[in-house]
């Protein structure tokens, strides 16, 4: 999926609230140039849509920006929320026109039901929800698909058993749990715990006083 979003560079003297009321989104652009970084403009309802097929860490996109004669891909980096509207008001992006190998957070899609959980009631444990992966810029992977179907009650994928795409590897330890399937709460279980809270209630009452002599 190819993205683009086209860019003005945002003159210093341009206030940012008259912008916005001029349907104006803000943003900047690092590594263009080395370690600088320029203020941008862009439409607010383009950037809107563009954000609906992106994700921050993940997704490239080709941002141009004519007046500075500028194209190149670049990764979404931060999406900044109003804190009580609910509106994006500023957005980040980084070049990675000559970046080799970058970091990308990608969701987990787990798929299958595990024969833990489907045949002797187990409870599936995910551990993790999303990864840090390294990769080239082409090479980020669309979806992190795990199937669990093989695991059985007291099993667990850690991040050294996924089978990841060529030319991308994961950022941790590999003896990190990513998902687990969990023994089936038993009656008995739930019982010894109701029982345990109980021993631990503090009733507050007052003592009676000692029968009179």
């Amino acid at each position: 999926m190819s993205l683009t979003i086209e860019c003005n560079q945002r003159a210093d003297s341009e206030k940012p609230k008259a912008l916005r009321r001029e349907g104006k989104m803000l943003g900047v652009l690092y590594g263009h140039n080395g370690a600088e970084s320029i203020s941008l403009k862009m439409d607010t309802h383009e950037t809107e849509a563009l954000l609906r097929k992106a994700a921050v860490n993940k997704t490239v996109v080709t941002v141009k920006i004519p007046d500075i004669s500028w194209n190149g891909k670049a990764i979404l980096r931060e999406v900044q929320m109003h804190p009580w509207k609910n509106q994006v008001y500023h957005v980040s992006f980084f070049s990675i026109a000559d970046q080799d190998e970058l970091e990308v957070t990608m969701p987990l899609n787990f798929t299958g039901v595990a024969h833990g959980v489907s045949q002797d009631g187990g409870v599936l444990d995910t551990v993790l929800t999303e990864m840090q992966l390294k990769c080239a810029p082409d090479n980020i992977p669309e979806t992190l698909d795990i199937n669990v179907e093989s695991l059985g009650i007291g099993d667990a994928l850690h991040i050294g058993d996924l089978v990841l795409p060529k030319g991308v590897t994961a950022v941790g330890s590999p003896e990190q749990v990513v998902v687990s399937v969990l023994q089936p709460r038993t009656i008995e279980t739930v019982e010894e715990e109701t029982e345990t809270l109980d021993l631990g209630i503090d009733l507050g009452g007052e003592e009676e006083p000692p029968a009179a002599e």
